[in-house]
C-alpha cells in the first residue's frame, strides 16, 4: 500500500523552485504561515507545559509530513525543536535542504512518505498541514502517521472542508478569480469533512482535543482563527 499520489507529487515538483518566493506560486502559504506557526507553538507549549523562552520547543521532536520546501520546518527549528521533514517529492527535499543550510539550521530532511520512513524513532509532535487533501489513501496515511507518534503525543491536521463554500472559495476564488494558486492545485473531491477526519483519527488512537476554523480577511490581508470551519480548518489530536 502507498499514500503517494504520483500526479500530486509531479504537480508540486514542477514548481518546487518557487517555495521560498513570497510573491510566487506559494504566496498564499507564506501569508498563511504566521497563524499556523502561532497555533502550533501555543498548543505545544500548553500541552507539554513548556517554559516561555526564546526556544520554547527545545527537546521536542517534530515530524513535518509533506514538508515541501520547509516553510513550517524552519520556524519550528528556530523555536528550538528537533525537526525531521519528509516529502515524497525529491525536488522539494532538495530545495528544503539547500535553504536550511543557507540559514544554518539543522533539520533532518528525508525524501519519504510515512509508510516508507525508515526510523524506530517516535515523535512528540506530527504536523500534517495541508497534506491530507493530496494523498492517495487518507485512512492508510493517518494510520502510518499515528504509528510514528509517541503515546500522549500531538498530531495537527490542517485541511479543507468538503462544502460548497470551500469549492467557491478555495477553487473558483483562489485559483480562477484571484489567481492565488495555480489552476488545478486542489481537487474538491479530495477535500475532507471534519467529522470524517475525526472518525479516521479515532480509529487510530487519536482523540480530538480542539478544532478551529481559519479564515482570510481581505481588508486586513491576513489569516486569523475563526469558529467557521466551512473552508479551512485545523484539528489538534492527542494519541491515546
Amino acid at each position: 500500500m502507498s499514500t503517494i499520489n504520483k500526479k500530486e507529487i509531479e504537480k508540486f515538483s514542477k514548481i518546487a523552485s518557487e517555495w521560498w518566493n513570497p510573491n510566487g506560486k506559494f504566496k498564499p502559504l507564506h501569508k498563511f504561515n504566521p497563524i499556523r506557526i502561532k497555533y502550533i507553538k501555543d498548543n505545544i507549549i500548553k500541552s507539554f507545559k513548556l517554559n516561555l523562552t526564546s526556544e520554547p520547543l527545545k527537546k521536542i521532536n517534530i515530524l513535518d509530513i509533506g514538508c515541501g520546501g520547509g516553510l513550517l520546518s524552519e520556524p519550528m527549528s528556530r523555536l528550538g525543536a528537533n525537526v525531521t521533514g519528509i516529502d515524497a517529492s525529491r525536488k522539494n527535499i532538495e530545495v528544503a535542504k539547500f535553504h536550511s543550510q543557507k540559514k544554518k539550521l539543522k533539520i533532518n530532511y528525508i525524501c519519504a512518505s510515512p509508510e516508507t520512513l525508515k526510523t524506530k524513532k517516535k515523535f512528540d509532535v506530527i504536523l500534517n498541514m495541508e497534506i491530507v487533501e493530496h494523498v492517495d489513501d487518507i485512512n492508510f496515511f493517518i494510520k502510518e502517521s499515528s504509528n510514528l507518534l509517541k503515546k500522549n503525543g500531538l498530531m495537527f491536521v490542517a485541511t479543507l472542508n468538503k462544502t460548497l463554500k470551500s469549492y467557491l472559495f478555495a477553487i473558483v476564488g483562489a485559483e480562477y478569480i484571484l489567481n492565488w494558486l495555480p489552476i488545478g492545485t486542489h481537487d474538491w473531491n479530495k477535500f475532507v469533512k471534519p467529522d470524517d477526519i475525526i472518525k479516521i483519527c479515532k480509529k487510530n488512537n487519536l482523540i480530538i482535543k480542539r478544532i478551529d476554523g481559519i479564515k482570510f480577511t481581505l481588508p486586513k490581508n491576513a489569516w486569523s482563527l475563526s469558529k467557521d470551519t466551512s473552508v479551512n480548518y485545523i484539528v489538534k489530536f492527542k494519541k491515546n
